[in-house]
């Protein structure tokens, strides 16, 4: 192979690589965040609070984004989270993961890997046993996006 090949070849894999986040940004919606947020939660208000969601803020890789969340609550039969929701802005689909939890669950805590599309707004938010909903968000820049199409 000689110099013109190689070159041709190292321009061609950045030209791909710096593609990539733009095309992700194009991919159409399922639906909207904030739809997507009302169809979890209803018309009730979502008061900022009692959540925290862990999620590293500058990501190399949207493949594999480790996210952990946390939500404070006795998880008594009186007190406890019934289900925490995770939303993103610029997936193609908005809702992440529902996850459902009951009083003997002992810790409302849970964690796991997602794929982002490009850099967004992460956000997560728990419905209690007494009808309200708590949230909290957090930004990740992703420098690798996932989510792309073929």
């Amino acid at each position: 192979m000689d110099r013109r090949g190689v070159l041709a070849g190292a321009v061609g894999t950045a030209l791909a690589v710096a593609l990539r986040p733009a095309a992700a940004a194009t991919l159409p919606r399922t639906e909207t965040t904030e739809s997507a947020i009302r169809r979890f939660a209803g018309d009730n208000p979502i008061r900022p609070g009692r959540v925290t969601l862990d999620l590293p803020p500058l990501v190399e890789n949207g493949n594999t984004v480790p996210l952990t969340v946390a939500v404070e609550s006795a998880m008594t039969p009186e007190d406890y989270v019934r289900r925490i929701g995770v939303f993103n802005e610029r997936n193609p689909q908005p809702n992440v993961v529902t996850v459902h939890l009951r009083p003997g669950a002992g810790r409302a805590q849970v964690s796991t890997r997602i794929r982002l599309a490009d850099t967004q707004r992460i956000t997560a938010i728990a419905e209690m046993s007494d009808g309200t909903y708590w949230s909290a968000s957090a930004d990740a820049i992703v420098t690798l996006a996932a989510c792309l199409e073929g």
